[in-house]
């Protein structure tokens, strides 16, 4: 991150759109052959009652406004963290078999709202990114925590709708073709488990859990942020564990 190259990869996307008509939201669905993919991991629940001021919905609120919940062996975000969330473009580093990819998305909006579901409240805090000119897929995934008034239930939730964009070179429009639903399912599930665990450390507290805050713990350079961070010793062996199935799954398509 100290070579300049980073920062001028991420100034070029301001100049970039997105590569999807976001208006016609109605019409991206798999009946016009797009895919849709829901999940929704369980976090420590709360008392009944609006988001405790050091509570589990906070929590995860704050570690998803650092990216915190992406698993770095996938995917890494480098931005500008002095700028608002709404809009912000991040550079995307893609990770696979030792090859790497580089993207670009944007924000497009963050939402906070008390929602009713059939009859029952949930406060809801979210944003959503969306795919620019020379990503290798097309579309926008949303990234949210809810928690239900009633019961006390907080949930970590994601929502993707995307599809192959044109790949103009024919090898990686092949590796995408074998392997990237694949990766796409990988990334949300690792991500749930990822946020299970990183909100149970960050309630904790520092001394049981590690070091592991409550807070994002992005590395720096100069004006650039990188996340998600490398992570406590304690964190990385609980997320080892989840990595190999021992955790709570996230729950979604298979």
């Amino acid at each position: 991150m100290g070579d300049p190259a980073a920062r001028r990869a991420l100034d070029a996307l301001h100049a970039k759109g997105v590569n999807f008509d976001p208006e016609r939201w109605g019409k991206l669905t798999p009946e016009h052959g797009w895919h849709v993919d829901d999940y929704c991991q369980p976090l420590p629940a709360e008392a009944p009652g609006p988001p405790l001021a050091e509570g589990s919905w906070q929590a995860a609120r704050r570690l998803m406004e650092g990216y915190e919940f992406a698993d770095p062996t996938i995917v890494r975000a480098v931005y500008y963290p002095d700028r608002p969330l709404e809009h912000r473009d991040m550079l995307l580093q893609g990770r696979f078999y030792g090859l790497r990819f580089y993207f670009g998305v944007r924000v497009g909006g963050v939402n906070d709202e008390l929602r009713t579901v059939d009859g029952r409240q949930a406060r809801v805090w979210g944003w959503n990114y969306r795919t620019l000119q020379g990503h290798l897929e097309m579309g926008q995934m949303d990234y949210e925590v809810w928690k239900w008034l009633d019961r006390g239930a907080v949930e970590f939730r994601i929502h993707a709708v995307s599809k192959a964009a044109d790949i103009p070179n024919p090898l990686i429009r092949l590796g995408f073709r074998l392997f990237g639903r694949m990766m796409q399912r990988r990334f949300a599930r690792r991500a749930c488990q990822r946020m299970a665990v990183l909100t149970s450390a960050a309630l904790a507290g520092p001394t049981r859990a590690g070091g592991a805050t409550t807070r994002p713990l992005p590395r720096s350079a100069g004006e650039l942020t990188v996340a998600p961070a490398t992570d406590q010793p304690a964190t990385r062996r609980r997320l080892a564990r989840h990595h190999r199935g021992a955790g709570p799954p996230g729950t979604g398509p298979p």
